[in-house]
């Protein structure tokens, strides 16, 4: 949705020669639903564009066969094995594998798994940083009709073991580096070790080695996919991904806005077992480009693979575009990286870092929204980011936002209020039962935002980071935003905490990037640009801010 041009002296209007996606009567409203047969016709011409179909003629039964037999998840590796056979399809460090390998790879591991006594009634656990044991497993698994449940790799021995067994896990998949970490959680039908420093090592190497790589055979019902929640608010839940026809509108809503092309090399930075990474993962397969993977983010060697492989699209998470940018800055003789796509969602991207990331690398930047239980909401292209750098953009297709308050009535532009949204893509429910909260057919984000008179989705912040200070409401993300473009920060967030006078009080934790910046300085700075009731009476600098994965601030670490 929201194919329409910015504001001009008449209002929004529609492109040219073509209908809109989605017609406004009035700015800032709801989307009028459009004909389902518009935005099929929408996708499928997106999906072309990119590259994600277009199956000879001779893979067309093949194809069939196997989306019965395995579900999408297990069937995409043999469907882009058939459009794209010896083509390099991933590169880590070990090396390079091609499609025809991953479907290769993946059958003998499945194999080799059913002889141990895997299959539909199993549940694996994969934790894995980004590298080719995670695909094998997560399609292996889909092709013996057993469940999926990515892991964080960010998990304690307790957390682990406590999610393992509440989401019946009974097998574990693992980094070798991760051994101590999943020693104590359960894995009844086996623990199997996924990547070892030594190229050829670790469990499944050996089972691949070992195993048959015919097709398998199907299984008799499809494996489902479960992604846990970040955590930042509380501890991670378990989400299911639809493995139904509707999970085509993911890799379709992304390609609708951000312009992947077949063939062509896709940095992957995000961890793929969060929803960012692993639908970048997917759409990069899906295309038949190259997959350049890194199990650590580590800026500098992310610069001469970008170098080295031509990599035209980079997909990341704002810090990691941060640290880039530093990276980039220290080389004395810098070529230029000829990126036609940098992507970027996962965490809130800053006005400023959109900014710089522009003026270096030109107008080339997207910015996803999207939520484990929501999936894809809304991608901001380089225009929206040039006329409201900090926004998010406009909903991805098949997909409706609006803006609630707190008696589920819908408020005008520039009014913030609770992000609802509807969409084929929404969950049913985590997997301990429970759910979002909802207002007639829209789901609640759980975050806090506002339109503005253009359509465009701008985060004003968590609904549960609110804070109320003398009477006023304060949005804690609004000040973070204006204390990363100040010169002598490097990062900040705001939260509230108790005030015997005001109720509660904003308190400012800065990193900063230059030792002589003072308490003092940081509120005044705020004082002028924002109300009074904004400026942070406690700011406490720190070394660096505690971070999930995929780069969210964890406010419930920092000191208090």
């Amino acid at each position: 949705g929201g194919a329409l041009l910015p504001a001009g002296p008449q209002g929004l209007r529609p492109r040219p020669r073509r209908r809109p996606l989605n017609v406004r009567k009035t700015p800032g409203k709801a989307n009028l639903p459009m004909s389902r047969i518009r935005q099929v016709l929408e996708g499928l011409t997106a999906a072309r564009r990119a590259g994600l179909l277009g199956l000879p003629p001779r893979a067309v039964a093949p194809s069939i066969r196997a989306l019965r037999a395995y579900g999408p998840l297990g069937a995409a590796a043999t469907m882009n094995a058939l459009r794209f056979g010896s083509r390099t399809a991933l590169v880590d460090e070990h090396g390079t594998l091609t499609f025809a390998d991953l479907e290769r790879r993946s059958n003998a591991l499945a194999n080799a798994w059913r002889a141990r006594g895997l299959g539909p009634a199993s549940r694996v656990g994969i934790l894995c940083r980004n590298h080719r044991g995670l695909l094998d497993a997560m399609t292996a698994a889909a092709k013996i009709g057993a469940g999926v449940l990515f892991l964080n790799t960010d998990f304690g021995g307790p957390q682990l073991a406590q999610t393992v067994e509440r989401e019946g896990v009974t097998a574990l998949v693992h980094d070798e580096e991760f051994t101590p970490v999943a020693a104590g959680a359960p894995a009844p039908q086996g623990r199997f070790v996924a990547w070892t420093d030594r190229p050829g090592g670790g469990d499944l190497e050996r089972l691949i080695a070992e195993g048959d790589p015919a097709p398998p055979p199907a299984p008799g019902r499809h494996g489902s996919l479960v992604i846990l929640t970040s955590g930042t608010s509380g501890a991670p839940k378990g989400a299911p991904r639809s493995s139904g026809p509707s999970a085509a509108w993911l890799p379709v809503g992304i390609v609708h806005r951000i312009p992947f092309r077949p063939g062509e090399s896709v940095f992957v930075g995000p961890p793929m077992f969060h929803g960012w990474g692993l639908t970048a993962m997917l759409v990069t397969l899906g295309t038949g480009s190259v997959l350049l993977l890194r199990r650590r983010f580590d800026a500098d060697a992310v610069l001469d693979l970008l170098e080295r492989h031509r990599v035209r699209a980079l997909v990341a998470v704002p810090v990691m575009l941060s640290r880039l940018l530093a990276a980039d800055a220290r080389r004395e003789n810098r070529p230029r990286l000829r990126l036609r796509i940098i992507a970027t969602g996962g965490a809130a991207l800053s006005p400023a870092l959109a900014e710089r990331v522009m003026a270096r690398f030109g107008p080339v930047l997207y910015n996803f929204y999207g939520s484990t239980e929501a999936s894809s909401i809304s991608i901001a292209t380089p225009e929206d980011l040039r006329a409201a750098p900090g926004c998010v953009g406009r909903p991805t297709l098949g997909t409706t936002v609006k803006i609630l308050d707190a008696s589920g009535r819908e408020v005008p532009p520039g009014v913030t209020g609770q992000i609802h949204i509807d969409s084929p893509l929404r969950f049913a429910g985590y997997t301990g039962g429970g759910t979002k909260p909802t207002a007639g057919k829209l789901m609640a984000v759980g975050d806090l935002g506002h339109l503005d008179a253009a359509g465009r989705l701008f985060i004003d912040g968590r609904a549960d980071d609110m804070i109320v200070s003398g009477g006023e409401n304060v949005y804690p993300a609004e000040v973070e935003e204006l204390l990363a473009g100040h010169p002598g920060i490097r990062e900040a967030a705001v939260v509230g905490v108790p005030d015997e006078e005001f109720g509660q009080r904003l308190r400012a934790y800065v990193v900063a990037a230059d030792t002589a910046l003072g308490e003092e300085e940081v509120r005044r700075y705020v004082s002028a640009n924002l109300a009074r009731y904004k400026v942070p009476r406690d700011v406490v600098f720190v070394e660096e801010l505690p971070r999930t994965s995929t780069g969210k601030v964890l406010k419930r670490l920092l000191p208090r």
